[in-house]
């Protein structure tokens, strides 16, 4: 006669132990995925504030000159186009233009009525070239 093998049934415990192990993983992966949604969220501020300071620094340093050229109404036409940079403070605003934009670069407009158009554009690393353009009228008193 044969003898015949018994294989014994996995019992009710021995398969939840399974299902247990499939959850355990399950619960893993959707964790390891939430916590890269995180990190990409992260760089995503991080990227979003840099920009956000650096306009800020833009608007600062266009008003800044606008400052300076108040304070220097006699010498307001030097401010103007490609003899700004033979102008000391006007200098001294392009190279702070320099050091605090990215690639940054400063440029002055005055038309004939004192109307005044500042120009920065920079460039961050990796990224598209931005530009931040203001007007403002420069009239001395008694004009």
């Amino acid at each position: 006669m044969l003898a015949t093998r018994h294989h014994p049934m996995p019992t009710k415990a021995h398969r939840a132990k399974g299902a247990a192990l499939i959850e355990v993983l399950s619960a893993m992966l959707v964790f390891t995925l939430g916590i890269l949604a995180l990190l990409g969220l992260q760089a995503s501020l991080m990227r979003a504030q840099s920009d956000a300071k650096i306009r800020s620094d833009a608007a600062y340093l266009a008003s800044e000159l606008v400052g300076k050229m108040w304070s220097d109404l006699t010498n307001i036409t030097a401010y103007n186009g490609d003899g700004c940079a033979a102008q000391a403070r006007c200098k001294e605003w392009q190279d702070k233009v320099a050091t605090n934009l990215p690639s940054g670069t400063g440029t002055v407009t005055i038309d004939g009525n004192n109307d005044v158009e500042i120009t920065l554009t920079w460039t961050p690393p990796g990224g598209d070239t931005h530009t931040y353009e203001t007007h403002t009228s420069i009239i001395k008193a008694g004009s």
